[in-house]
């Protein structure tokens, strides 16, 4: 299917989106931690949280943490899950870079590892994966039901994916604040904080755009997924989907 997300580009409509999306990384991986914790008031480490948490019952072995960007996702799922395995995957070397830096930090290179790919064609095997995680990236997907196809692909049956992403509240008086929020404050201090003026009003334009709630659990289903479920969290500001192969 054709989505309104995907023709909507950080830096004008000349140019595949992956690009600018790589581009647009690139630029902001030094301020991203700071910007991403600002803009979230910090609720952004619970959401992951529960996210994480819906994984444990499977105790995954090896793991994908798609657009893993600077591996907030990855780090904490490797805390809490202690998988054999985990591999982070994006197309923006400065955002792993910053990645990387911070797993070595938290010592735990020996079992997080990072590498390029495009989540529409990953080079991985089929049934590679007890799991797969995306955390705030798939409305950044040039394609969004090949990258879901794929990762469908490398998970093994009975395998389980993990969807967190940014969604926009639907009740009062929320679905107001959250408006207001996203078209002055959210630009605002992305321009200030990572000085980019594009990223951060790109950023509500994808999430107004993107497919939510039930119209994304059929998309999902799609895929070839079953079990597919989702629960808004705060207020709908963030919603978690979960499925298995």
């Amino acid at each position: 299917m054709d989505y309104p997300q995907e023709h909507i580009k950080p830096y004008g409509k000349d140019g595949k989106k992956s690009e600018q999306i790589e581009e647009m990384f690139d630029n902001i991986a030094p301020a991203y931690d700071k910007l991403n914790h600002t803009l979230s008031l910090g609720i952004d480490r619970s959401w992951r949280r529960k996210a994480i948490n819906w994984l444990k019952p499977f105790q995954p072995k090896r793991i994908m943490d798609v657009a893993t960007g600077t591996g907030d996702f990855a780090i904490l799922a490797c805390r809490e899950l202690q998988p054999d395995e985990l591999i982070g995957t994006d197309i923006s070397e400065g955002m792993m870079d910053v990645g990387r830096n911070k797993v070595k930090q938290a010592h735990l290179s020996d079992r997080i590892t990072f590498a390029r790919e495009d989540c529409t064609s990953l080079s991985f095997a089929d049934d590679t994966f007890d799991a797969v995680t995306v955390a705030f990236g798939i409305r950044n997907f040039e394609g969004l039901d090949k990258g879901l196809a794929e990762m469908c692909r490398v998970l093994k049956t009975g395998g389980h994916l993990v969807i967190l992403e940014l969604s926009t509240p639907d009740r009062f008086p929320m679905k107001q604040l959250f408006t207001i929020y996203s078209k002055v404050v959210i630009p605002l201090l992305g321009k200030c904080l990572s000085k980019d003026n594009s990223a951060y009003t790109y950023l509500p334009q994808s999430i107004r755009a993107f497919p939510q709630g039930e119209v994304m659990q059929e998309v999902i289903r799609k895929a070839g997924f079953s079990q597919v479920n989702f629960r808004r969290l705060t207020f709908g500001i963030c919603t978690l989907y979960t499925a298995t192969k």
